[in-house]
């Protein structure tokens, strides 16, 4: 099954203003009707928490109400509609199928509205491999460092192992994992490490933890952090790199009710990959961690009552 990755994700939340003025300055840009989108036209949805056309909220205090995965071409659609079918209710109505998971998070798949990106990756020069040309800036002055992709969600669920196994039923395929936690989930039709992943929690927490999108590289993504933290928004975790998968990534809270990220420079597998399993554990989820500070300078005299 040609599944590509989340092509949008839908929230029912208590403050629309309030979300709606998060995502903007997030840097995704509002497409109308709530759509928040990302340069690929891959989104965020928000509804009123009440709104009846949501799917039924999962009872905990999750917002997330509907993860909506884009696949490339209409017999994918068939196969999954004809998968699910076999033990649960499906519906199908204007080109999009609709069912729960195993888990009771509710899905959507439709052909996918992500737009092919020809935007350059982040280069640099390393002696030995220079990646930019003479007189070409690594920083150009107003780098708008905007949201280019949906990368991944994460949910915390109550049992990783039967959560797991629907997905394998769709094509999914495990690429790491951490022992007792959950793995790193991704479907056939990207290489991204992973498009999901799964924590097992108690069952009260079920819900979404993160989402993110991808950045153009370390650089975008810290400049969007940075410029996201002075507009007053609160850090949860990072700036830092991830061990598996390679992303660079920054947590922040959000009033949708779980953590949004920005994430940069993830690793790619194919078929030959095979999967990692350790432990999880600071050393295990992340290569280095960084800690935000305001905006310093060398110059001037010490502070007072410092050491000479």
């Amino acid at each position: 099954m040609n599944i590509i990755g989340p092509d949008a994700l839908v929230f029912g939340v208590d403050d629309l203003p309030a979300c709606r003025q998060y995502l903007l300055d997030y840097g995704l840009k509002d497409a109308g009707g709530d759509r928040f989108e990302a340069l690929d036209g891959t989104a965020v949805v928000l509804r009123a928490k009440d709104d009846a056309s949501l799917p039924p909220a999962m009872g905990t205090a999750s917002l997330l109400r509907e993860t909506v995965y884009g696949v490339a071409d209409s017999a994918t659609l068939d196969a999954i509609e004809t998968e699910l079918r076999r033990d649960r209710e499906v519906s199908r109505r204007d080109g999009v199928v609709r069912s729960v998971d195993d888990m009771g998070f509710a899905l959507a798949f439709q052909l996918t509205v992500r737009r092919p990106l020809t935007l350059p990756a982040e280069r640099v020069n390393g002696p030995g491999h220079a990646q930019r040309a003479p007189n070409e800036l690594g920083l150009p002055p107003e780098l708008p460092a905007l949201p280019r992709t949906l990368s991944h969600v994460v949910y915390f669920v109550p049992d990783a192992a039967k959560a797991e196994a629907f997905y394998h039923r769709l094509g999914f395929v495990c690429t790491d994992r951490f022992t007792g936690v959950g793995p790193f989930l991704r479907p056939a039709g990207t290489l991204d490490h992973h498009t999901l992943f799964m924590i097992q929690t108690p069952p009260f927490m079920k819900g979404c933890e993160h989402f993110t999108f991808h950045m153009g590289g370390p650089t975008e993504l810290l400049l969007a952090g940075t410029r996201f933290v002075e507009k007053g928004y609160q850090s949860f975790w990072g700036p830092g790199r991830h061990r598996f998968g390679s992303n660079w990534f920054w947590y922040f809270n959000s009033p949708l009710g779980c953590h949004v990220e920005y994430d940069a420079d993830m690793d790619l597998h194919d078929q030959s990959w095979a999967a990692r399993e350790v432990p999880m554990g600071a050393d295990a989820s992340q290569l280095f961690l960084f800690q935000y500070r305001e905006k310093w300078a060398p110059s001037g005299p010490p502070p007072p009552g410092a050491a000479h």
